[in-house]
C-alpha cells in the first residue's frame, strides 16, 4: 500500500490546524452555520439527524492494520464503539462531537488518515475493487493508477468547487468488481496488442434520481495522458455543468444534454490544450507510485495444499464458507478472504465494533501482511491469506461474529444509514434490512437461491445503489408514512444494468414477503442453475410483477 512522505504529512497537518482554528471560531459564534458549512464538507463533517458524522477517507479502500487500530481508538474514544463502512470505501462515525474533530484528525493523521474531500462538490475518494493487485482475472494492477490520481486530484484548486460531487472508480478486472460503470469517471485498465497499457474512459455515469450508465468517449487511451484526459473531462464539466439546480448538476446530466459525441468531442478539444503539459506522467513516476504496492513477501506455496485439502473435505461448513467468502488469487497457494459484515438482523450492514477493528488488526498481522480491504459491497477484506491457514482464521472470524458464509447472497444487503441517522432520507434502510435478513435466515436456503444482490437506499440520493441490485428497494415517503419502491434486473460489472420498477410501493411491514414472492417466482422459472438476474433478463418483469401483486396482502 502506498506510504505518506513528509509532503503529505505536511499538507495533512496543516490541514488539521486550519479546522481546529475553523472549529473554534464556529464554537465561539465568529462563524455562522452557513459561513461554517462549506469549511466543514470540506473536512468530511457532516450534520445528521442526531448528531455530527465525520467520513475518514480509506483511499481505494485499503488500511494497514496499524491505521485500523486507529479507527478503532475513533470508535471507542469519540464515537459509540462502532464506525460504518459505506459504499464509497470510506468510514463514518455517526455520533462526533464537533469540539472533538480537531483532535480526531490530529489522531488519524499520526497514522497517515485525513477526512480531505471525503465530502463537497469536490472529486471524492478515487476507488477500485477490494481485490485489485491479488486477483486472478486481473490484467494490470490499478492501484497505482488510483494513487496517482489521488495525489494530483487531493486540493486541485480547479476542482474543489465543481458544479456537484464527482466519483473516479478504475477496474482491471474481467469482472469490473469496482461498478466503474456507475461513476463519473470510470477508467477500465488492459494491454493492447503490443503490450502497452491503455485506457477505456467512460463518462456521465451516475446513480441518484437520474440513473445512468456511463458510455466510452476513449478507446486505448495511453496510460501517460491518464492525468490530463481526467482534467481535459474535468475541465468541460466545471465550465458547462449547470450551478443553478442540484438535481440537474452532475456530468451525467451535462453528458445527456449535449449527446456524448458532442461531449466527447469538447473534451478532445480542451485536451489537445494540455496533453503534453508537465501533468503527463512517466514511467520513471509510475515505478516510483508502483514500489509502494509491491511487497514482495509472498512464499512459493503448492497450489493444493494437503491440510487445506483435508479440512475442506472435513468440515462441510468451513467448505461452505470457502466457497462464498474465498476469492482466487493469483499467486498460487493464497487467497483473498471476505470479512462479511452483515451476520444477521442485530446488526447493520457495514457496521463494525471498535472490539471487532482491533482483533481484525492483529489476524491482519498474524495470517496476511497488515493489510485490509474495504469492498464497495460494505464487507472487509483480507487480500493475502495462504490457504494452510484458512482453517484456523475462519475459526478466529467466527469468534468475531465476521464469518457468515453470505457474501453474495441474499442477506449480505448493502444499505446505507438511512432515516435512522441522515437528515436526508425519507425512510429508515436499516430495520427493513434487518426484517429481509431476518425472513431469509435460513443459509442452505440461501445457497440453493445462489448469487442475488439485494440493495436498499433510504431516499433518491442511492447512496445504497439500489439501481443496481439485484433487487432494489428505494424508500419513498407517502403522507408521513414510510413506503418501499421495488426494481429488479439492475446489477454491477462488465454486464452492468439498472433495475426497473415493477409497480406501486409497498408498506415497510410488506417488503420481505414480496421479495419472498419474487425468489418464488424466481425458482419456479429458472433454468438449471441459472442466476436470478439471468432469469429476468430471459422471461422479463411480468411474471415477477404478476406474483408479487396477485397476493399483495400476504407477507
Amino acid at each position: 500500500m502506498y506510504n505518506y512522505d513528509n509532503f503529505d504529512r505536511a499538507l495533512v497537518q496543516a490541514r488539521v490546524a486550519q479546522f481546529r482554528d475553523q472549529v473554534a471560531r464556529r464554537l465561539s459564534g465568529e462563524l455562522s452555520e452557513e459561513e461554517f458549512l462549506p469549511l466543514r464538507l470540506q473536512n468530511g463533517v457532516y450534520l445528521q439527524r442526531h448528531a455530527y458524522m465525520l467520513r475518514v477517507a480509506i483511499p481505494y479502500g485499503t488500511l494497514s492494520s496499524h491505521q485500523l487500530r486507529t479507527l478503532a481508538q475513533v470508535a471507542d474514544t469519540y464515537d459509540r464503539g462502532y464506525g460504518h463502512f459505506t459504499t464509497r470505501q470510506n468510514i463514518q462515525f455517526n455520533w462526533i462531537d464537533l469540539n472533538q474533530v480537531p483532535d480526531i484528525l490530529a489522531l488519524l493523521a499520526e497514522s497517515d488518515m485525513h477526512a480531505i474531500q471525503t465530502s463537497g462538490n469536490c472529486v471524492r475518494n478515487i476507488t477500485t475493487e477490494a481485490f485489485a493487485g491479488v486477483a486472478d482475472d486481473e490484467i494490470i494492477d490499478p492501484r497505482p493508477l488510483a494513487e496517482i490520481m489521488r495525489q494530483w486530484s487531493t486540493n486541485h484548486p480547479e476542482f474543489l468547487f465543481l458544479p456537484r460531487k464527482f466519483k473516479i472508480a478504475i477496474s482491471s478486472s474481467t469482472s469490473d468488481r469496482a461498478a466503474v460503470r456507475v461513476h463519473d469517471i470510470g477508467l477500465y485498465l488492459y494491454r493492447g496488442h503490443d503490450g502497452a497499457m491503455l485506457l477505456r474512459v467512460m463518462t456521465g455515469g451516475g446513480l441518484g434520481r437520474t440513473p445512468i450508465l456511463n458510455e466510452v468517449i476513449r478507446e486505448a487511451l495511453p496510460w501517460q495522458h491518464l492525468l490530463t484526459y481526467v482534467e481535459a473531462i474535468l475541465r468541460v464539466y466545471n465550465r458547462y455543468g449547470r450551478r443553478d439546480n442540484k438535481y440537474k448538476s452532475r456530468i451525467k446530466i451535462l453528458v445527456r444534454a449535449l449527446g456524448v459525441e458532442a461531449f466527447a468531442k469538447e473534451v478532445e478539444a480542451e485536451w489537445e490544450k494540455i496533453r503534453d503539459s508537465a501533468a503527463e506522467l512517466t514511467e520513471q513516476e509510475y515505478t516510483r507510485v508502483s514500489a509502494d504496492f509491491n511487497h514482495g513477501r509472498y512464499q512459493h506455496l503448492d497450489a493444493l495444499d494437503l491440510e487445506y485439502g483435508a479440512w475442506m473435505a472435513r468440515d462441510a461448513d468451513f467448505a461452505n464458507w470457502v466457497k462464498t467468502n474465498t476469492q482466487s488469487h493469483k499467486v498460487p497457494g493464497y487467497a483473498a478472504v471476505v470479512l462479511s459484515l452483515k451476520p444477521g438482523p442485530d446488526t447493520p450492514p457495514g457496521d463494525v465494533t471498535g472490539e471487532q477493528m482491533r482483533a481484525l488488526a492483529n489476524l491482519a498481522d498474524e495470517y496476511g501482511f497488515s493489510e485490509i480491504r474495504v469492498a464497495h459491497e460494505q464487507n472487509l477484506v483480507l487480500p493475502d491469506i495462504p490457504k494452510r491457514k484458512l482453517y484456523l482464521l475462519w475459526q478466529a472470524l467466527k469468534g468475531l461474529n465476521l464469518a457468515t458464509a453470505n457474501i453474495g447472497l441474499l442477506s449480505d444487503v448493502i444499505a446505507c444509514p438511512g432515516g435512522d441517522y441522515c437528515s436526508l432520507a425519507n425512510t429508515r434502510s436499516l430495520p427493513l434490512a434487518s426484517a429481509i435478513q431476518q425472513r431469509f435466515a435460513d443459509l442452505d436456503f440461501l445457497h440453493d437461491i445462489g448469487s442475488l444482490s439485494v440493495n436498499i437506499s433510504g431516499c433518491m440520493n442511492a447512496c445504497g445503489h439500489h439501481h443496481i441490485g439485484n433487487i432494489g428497494i428505494l424508500g419513498v415517503s407517502k403522507n408521513d408514512e414510510e413506503f418501499f419502491q421495488i426494481t429488479i434486473g439492475g446489477s454491477q460489472g462488465a454486464d452492468s444494468s439498472l433495475g426497473k420498477v415493477i409497480g406501486p410501493a409497498f408498506r415497510a411491514q410488506e417488503v420481505p414477503g414480496a421479495i419472498d414472492r419474487l425468489i418464488q417466482t424466481y425458482l419456479d422459472y429458472r433454468d438449471n442453475d441459472e442466476l436470478f438476474i439471468h432469469t429476468i433478463r430471459r422471461i422479463g418483469l411480468t411474471p415477477f410483477k404478476d406474483r408479487v401483486y396477485q397476493t399483495r396482502g400476504g407477507n
